[in-house]
């Protein structure tokens, strides 16, 4: 048979059946759709972790209570002074900042939100770049003074004010019941696949946040202890080392430090900008290979639908094949018409889930989940439908080819 003909044959199985066809693709096409997903959710996951940290500088520590067994009994506590202080007396360290991390209602005139509010001083802003396009940031004898002023991210400022972001500056907004005055609005950070609009309280980016003095952090929204550490919210010190050839020196000063200060070094972690930031995508990566890998065993019970109706096929089809082979047709003519079939409902369905994905971004804006197309997603979720389609059609195709002419011709 010329190719022509074996193609014709395929079509024309395939139209007689097309019911049949689109159920036993209907796996398949759930599968692409699913790993397409996964991909995309799990790149957007990466682009939000390299978002969180891109504002950092490469000679940024970070200092955070550690968490675990060992310690959260533990009533060792490194004070917000203690913490200042090593820019003083540690030689390879050049400054600190402090931040304490809530939670809470945002409201301006009519219109309200939930963001993370960060309570910080002047030294975290230098650290993490935090640089206003419009209005000013605080500074730190605001902070002494309890001045109640706040830095608005983006996002924050966008939604409360109706996208006139220069018209937020000293404007007042409720942050747990208490006045503040704007007086900054920071630039569009973005990058997290751009799908999801007003607020996300659980967000790490600073669009989403709202900076406030961390001295009125601690009196209005975190609570305090005697210490001057907040007790109701994550607080972190950040550290910057005097040069990129210091950063490990920097470390090994800090962590001896808090061990003669609290008696403990493992209380807190230790870890510079580069290792948290490759940690956390590292973490996104094995998700993301978890929800693949799970999406792939949607695709092989699909494989086995395949299989199973092809084998119907050739078994309806047992006549057929022997009239095929009686009029001169090779076996590897018989092998490759029903591989071809098994490719094109594994194709067809492949490419449905892959225009199905398109749908994505408007059903996941309502979850709140972030999602970024990538070429490599579509081109996985299809490479595998198909693969799936190649190898659960190929023992249905051999058996196929296999039967002998006489007894196919004689089959009821």
């Amino acid at each position: 048979m010329r190719p022509s003909e074996t193609l014709r044959s395929v079509l024309l199985s395939v139209a007689s059946n097309k019911f049949r066809v689109f159920l036993t693709s209907l796996g398949i096409i759930i599968g692409t759709f699913t790993i397409i997903m996964v991909v995309g959710i799990g790149k957007a996951g990466e682009a939000q972790v390299a978002d969180q940290y891109s504002r950092l500088s490469v000679e940024s520590i970070t200092i955070a209570r550690a968490r675990g067994s060992a310690t959260s009994n533990t009533t060792a506590i490194l004070s917000r002074d203690e913490a200042l202080e090593m820019a003083e007396v540690l030689p390879h360290v050049e400054a600190v900042g402090v931040s304490t991390r809530t939670s809470s209602e945002i409201a301006a005139n009519s219109t309200s939100t939930t963001a993370t509010v960060m309570g910080i001083n002047e030294a975290y802003a230098g650290i993490t770049h935090i640089e206003p396009i419009y209005g000013s940031l605080f500074t730190d004898e605001d902070s002494l003074m309890r001045s109640r002023y706040a830095v608005l991210g983006y996002n924050v400022a966008d939604y409360l004010f109706e996208g006139d972001l220069e018209a937020a500056i000293d404007q007042k907004i409720l942050v747990k019941g208490a006045s503040f005055t704007v007086v900054g609005v920071l630039d569009r950070i973005g990058g997290s696949g751009g799908i999801t609009t007003g607020v996300s309280a659980d967000s790490t980016s600073a669009d989403d946040q709202v900076f406030i003095p961390y001295d009125v952090a601690v009196k209005y929204t975190s609570g305090t202890t005697r210490s001057g550490v907040s007790s109701a919210a994550q607080v972190t010190f950040m550290a910057l080392a005097s040069d990129i050839d210091s950063v490990q020196l920097a470390i090994e000063e800090i962590k001896e430090y808090i061990d003669d200060t609290i008696g403990s070094s493992d209380v807190y972690t230790v870890t510079d900008a580069g290792s948290v930031l490759e940690s956390a995508q590292a973490t996104a990566r094995t998700m993301s290979s978890l929800l693949v890998a799970v999406a792939a065993v949607v695709l092989l019970v699909s494989g086995i639908g395949i299989m199973n109706v092809l084998m119907v096929a050739v078994q309806e089809r047992t006549r057929e094949i022997g009239i095929l082979k009686s009029i001169g047709a090779a076996r590897s003519t018989i092998l490759v018409e029903f591989l071809l079939e098994a490719i094109f409902i594994s194709a067809f369905g492949g490419m449905l889930g892959a225009g199905l994905s398109y749908l994505a971004p408007a059903a996941l804006k309502w979850a709140g989940i972030s999602f970024q197309a990538s070429a490599d997603g579509i081109l996985l979720g299809i490479g595998f439908s198909v693969v799936t389609g190649v190898i659960s059609g190929f023992y249905p195709a051999v058996k196929a080819s296999g039967l002998k002419p006489i007894d196919a011709l004689n089959y009821e």
